[in-house]
């Protein structure tokens, strides 16, 4: 039994075999032209969720990559600066080195002070470096605020404690800046454990005495208490020298060294012989007057200002004879101390900064492998194989020609074709 097809169901049926076709072409040529398989979430709901969470990701780690580079510019201006003050540093160091020759005149120390003075000018100049979009690299947290202005005693500090962080990994966060403290006000002062200094008083009573800095002999005898040395003076007659003795005294405790019930006899003095006591050991040399006293107390931090503004005030003191020479070498033997730790802490900071710009290079180049993994992945779930894509959009091409010319024939049967 044979079915009879209308000429309606001719039509209707060739359509909807065009449209599809025409349709399913349609869709491969928008494949093509976007690049891309799935043209609406509905194509592939699973594939195109994980797109967009590989796309998110993709986003933070080109932030990131940003961040990176701007926290590459403020360390590397931080370095600049920093290295720039470990040079006027040394400029200082050499300063007070010349400043020791006993035959410079008082004319020749003004002439170094004011050499001073333009280095301090210019040390406080790489403290107050600006980062380069309104605001300051040592400054802390409050980044607008003038890190230093200067002071009669050397400079102080308007910034705050803080280190700002900036997010530089998926789990890392990098400090950018070290406060202008930290750098330039965290310097100890003496040996680093405790420091030795003479009574200005000396200088009126004629001493010559010069005291060492000084080392730790045995770190398990020490107090950190503080000690004053007391010299007597005992005048020399026709025939009999004079006598030079000392005596050690525990300020914190107020008690001689050694302690009661040990008799505390003054010791001869020796110069350039060393003393020691409680774990610390240091030497005095010169000619102390009576009565002069020297004192031992724990280090402490100095701002580097202040320790070039006493080094300026110690050139410009008066320094006429043995003891003039010995109060200004006893003030530049401090200084140059002093100088050499705040260069170390520099250099440890440089140091600090450098590290921070290896780890940023080594988080460069981790970024760039997750870029690439995430194009990648990113590839693999969007993006259409282009031969297979015109493979089949030729096909398509050529099933839809088909179709069309099929179509024109079935329509145009009838038997009214065959009536003559």
């Amino acid at each position: 039994m044979s079915m009879r097809i209308s000429t309606k169901t001719i039509y209707e049926v060739g359509t909807n075999q065009i449209t599809t076709l025409q349709t399913a072409m349609s869709r491969t040529q928008q494949q093509l032209s976007t690049g891309r398989k799935n043209l609406t979430a509905a194509d592939d709901p699973i594939a195109t969720a994980r797109a967009l969470e590989v796309t998110q990701s993709q986003s933070i780690n080109t932030q990131l990559v940003t961040n990176r580079s701007n926290a590459k510019g403020l360390l590397s201006l931080e370095t600049v600066a920093l290295a720039s003050s470990t040079s006027i540093l040394q400029d200082i160091k050499d300063l007070a080195v010349k400043a020791g020759n006993g035959s410079l005149t008082n004319k020749d120390r003004e002439s170094l002070a004011i050499e001073l003075e333009g280095r301090l000018a210019d040390l406080l100049g790489q403290a107050n470096t600006s980062d380069g979009a309104g605001g300051y690299v040592f400054s802390g947290y409050k980044s607008t605020t003038l890190p230093f202005t200067q002071t009669p005693g050397g400079a102080a500090y308007q910034g705050d404690q803080g280190q700002r962080e900036l997010q530089v990994g998926s789990t890392r966060k990098l400090p950018i800046t070290d406060s202008g403290s930290s750098v330039f006000e965290n310097n100890a002062t003496g040996n680093g454990t405790f420091v030795t200094t003479p009574d200005p008083a000396n200088y009126g009573r004629g001493g010559s005495g010069i005291i060492s800095p000084g080392s730790v002999k045995d770190a398990t005898l020490l107090t950190g208490h503080k000690y004053q040395i007391d010299f007597q003076v005992v005048p020399g007659t026709p025939g009999v020298p004079k006598v030079t003795t000392y005596t050690v005294t525990d300020l914190t405790l107020n008690q001689p060294v050694p302690p009661a019930p040990v008799p505390a006899v003054p010791q001869p003095y020796l110069s350039g012989q060393n003393i020691s006591f409680d774990g610390v050991q240091f030497d005095i040399k010169g000619d102390p007057a009576d009565l002069d006293t020297f004192t031992v107390a724990p280090s402490t931090k100095q701002s580097i200002f202040a320790t070039v503004t006493d080094f300026i005030a110690a050139l410009r003191a008066p320094g006429d004879g043995a003891a003039g020479q010995a109060s200004l070498n006893n003030k530049l033997n401090q200084m140059q101390v002093n100088i050499d730790n705040a260069t170390d802490n520099v250099l440890s900071v440089q140091a600090a900064v450098g590290s921070r710009l290896k780890e940023l290079d080594y988080l460069d180049s981790s970024g760039d492998d997750l870029n690439l993994q995430y194009a990648t992945t990113l590839s693999t779930l969007q993006d259409v194989d282009t031969v297979a894509a015109i493979s089949l959009f030729t096909q398509q091409q050529t099933t839809l020609s088909a179709a069309q010319k099929t179509f024109t024939t079935m329509s145009g049967l009838s038997l009214f074709n065959y009536i003559s």
